[in-house]
């Protein structure tokens, strides 16, 4: 799997920002996850593009670690705090779960690129 498959979950985030500010009017939710979903998809892209020449983007790997290992402790610390699973529960496990994919894969040399076939 390549670390810019997982699409949905950065969309996910920018949605889940919007959200948040839709129901409550939180502009804390509505920056965080706007601007966490657009870190994604930005590294996601550069990671694509970079995919397509058959590199690899380490930048957006690292840049891709750091807002999944931001997203866990900012959520793992509102959890802790409210006891509710959704959204803070819920959003930590999966940047969780990110965080140790994208160091999976910057452990492993990034995205595994099939060689060219001519």
């Amino acid at each position: 799997m390549h670390d810019f498959a997982s699409l949905s979950i950065r969309a996910a985030s920018g949605v889940g920002g919007v959200v948040g500010y839709a129901k409550k009017g939180s502009t804390a939710s509505l920056a965080g996850g706007l601007g966490t979903g657009l870190l994604l998809v930005l590294a996601g892209y550069l990671s694509l593009q970079a995919f397509h020449k058959h590199k690899n983007s380490y930048f957006a790997l690292i840049l891709e670690t750091a807002v999944a290992a931001i997203l866990t402790w900012i959520m793992g610390q509102r959890y802790m705090q409210t006891g509710k699973i959704m959204p803070p529960g819920i959003v930590a496990g999966i940047s969780l779960a990110m965080t140790v994919f994208y160091i999976y894969k910057i452990a492993t040399g990034g995205n595994h690129i099939p060689p060219k076939t001519e």
